[in-house]
């Protein structure tokens, strides 16, 4: 199922939005997990051990009035004893309804009791003659010291208790603090990660299909029409890509009716025209009689135009044939010296002509190749004739020939120092009938096929051409094509 482009968006932040909110519930936790345990601590621990540090304060009180009332017998002194009792019991009662664990409420009811104990001990002592006999003095005494021993005792066990709590519970809340703060840390990281990797898989399963139909297009302004791209798109790009499939198809059939006319109209151009340059060359050799200056001249154009308009003819029925599949290459075991020199000696008096020197840089032992002869010496004069036609008077023209060993290629190239071509005629120079806006104003307009059918030829090669220029400095192109894989002589 092809996923629309906002459901895809819509599912990516969802699933960013579920996990975030996920690292947030558990940092909620752990925040209220934290919050409970410094709750227990403020309304519960402390105040405890607080209360427990109060009674025994009371406690010493207590016994300090005790022993003031049975040194001078006042009875202010009774009644302070009897208040501190009061209130330890009551202090003692609230402490009792606030603590719930089983060992507190053990050591509270051991404290009542033995708080009790001494509270009947001093009652039943005050109530002796105040002469009591030493002996009986020192049992109170004894007892008495032995009760309040016991009672702090039990309250310092119980403030140790809650103080161990206490302990526990801060350091608890520290191991539980760290723990949260790494594992928020991993979950913040792995968000991240994960926002990331579900951004990219958004962007890629979008961008994808549109890089390639980019790319498609592109191919289609270059001229490759008939290939359909199939795409695993969006639902909501199925509807270009469809168009775009449709316009090419449509541009595909244009063309191919453009060259059927083309190499129709060639056809039929052809015959007509070799009669006309027949005749033209009867009249130059005066087989019908003498010619005066001005008829030969007539005449001698008449021919060049002739010549030339039979090559461009020959030009469209040959790339006529190549886009249509039908040209059959004659691949043979190809002297490559021997091409260029063919090459060179054809356009010879064309770069007389312009006073241009031809510089051939060749391999002296021969240079042996798989390839089609005649196309390839197609390439080179098509090649040699534009470096001529494009160089200023006096120029010199390269050639230039490099075997290599490693690739086991060929590497050729020609080069001028013509006006060179701009950067944005640069792309478009290997297309059918496309000029230059960059030409001087004494070059003749060519047909603009030279090159596009140098192109073919050397692909169908399996080789690759290209051109290297800057305006004003002069152009080179090059070109490579494979070597033959066994020497083979003359």
């Amino acid at each position: 199922m092809r996923v629309s482009i906002f459901w895809r968006l819509a599912l990516g932040s969802l699933a960013i939005i579920v996990v975030m909110a996920g690292v947030n519930l558990y940092a909620l936790i752990q925040l209220r997990q934290l919050a409970a345990v410094s709750t227990e601590l403020v309304s519960y621990r402390y105040p405890a051990i607080e209360t427990a540090k109060r009674l025994l304060n009371s406690l010493y009180t207590q016994l300090q009035s005790e022993k003031k009332y049975f040194a001078v017998r006042d009875a202010t002194f009774l009644s302070d004893f009897d208040e501190e009792a009061v209130e330890f019991q009551r202090t003692l009662a609230a402490l009792q309804q606030q603590d719930t664990s089983p060992q507190g409420q053990k050591l509270l009811k051991e404290t009542q009791r033995l708080h009790q104990e001494y509270g009947t001990l001093f009652r039943n002592r005050s109530e002796q003659a105040k002469g009591a006999a030493p002996e009986s003095v020192q049992g109170y005494e004894s007892q008495r010291d032995a009760l309040i021993e016991r009672v702090t005792g039990t309250l310092q066990v119980y403030v140790g208790l809650h103080e161990a709590k206490v302990t526990t519970g801060v350091r608890d809340s520290r191991i539980s603090t760290a723990r949260a703060e790494a594992a928020t840390q991993q979950l913040v990281l792995v968000t991240l990660l994960l926002g990331l990797g579900l951004a990219g898989i958004a962007s890629y399963s979008i961008l994808r299909p549109l890089r390639r139909l980019q790319e498609h297009i592109r191919r289609i302004g270059q001229g490759n029409f008939g290939t359909p791209i199939e795409v695993e798109a969006p639902s909501d790009l199925r509807e270009l890509v469809e168009t775009i499939n449709w316009m090419g198809k449509r541009l595909q059939e244009l063309d191919d009716m453009k060259s059927e006319f083309l190499a129709h109209v060639s056809h039929e151009l052809r015959t007509p025209l070799a009669s006309v340059q027949e005749g033209t060359q009867l009249l130059l050799d005066e087989i019908p009689g003498p010619l005066s200056q001005q008829q030969r001249e007539t005449l001698r154009i008449m021919a060049e135009s002739s010549r030339r308009l039979i090559h461009l003819i020959s030009t469209l029925l040959d790339l006529s044939k190549m886009e249509a599949g039908m040209m059959e290459y004659q691949i043979t075991p190809t002297d490559m010296k021997r091409v260029a020199e063919a090459s060179v000696n054809k356009v010879r008096l064309l770069a007389d002509a312009k006073h241009v020197q031809i510089l051939t840089d060749v391999p002296q032992d021969r240079v042996w190749v798989q390839a089609d002869a005649t196309r390839i010496e197609q390439v080179l004069d098509n090649l040699l004739s534009n470096a001529i036609k494009f160089s200023p008077e006096g120029a010199v023209v390269k050639l230039h020939m490099e075997p290599d060993s490693k690739t086991r290629s060929l590497f050729v190239s020609v080069s001028d120092t013509g006006p060179g071509i701009s950067r944005e005629d640069l792309p478009h120079i290997f297309e059918r009938f496309y000029q230059g806006h960059g030409q001087g104003r004494n070059v003749l307009a060519g047909s603009g096929l030279g090159l596009a059918l140098a192109k073919k030829v050397v692909e169908a090669h399996r080789g690759r051409i290209w051109i290297e220029s800057e305006v004003g400095k002069g152009t080179t192109v090059r070109f490579v094509i494979p070597r033959s894989r066994s020497g083979v002589t003359a």
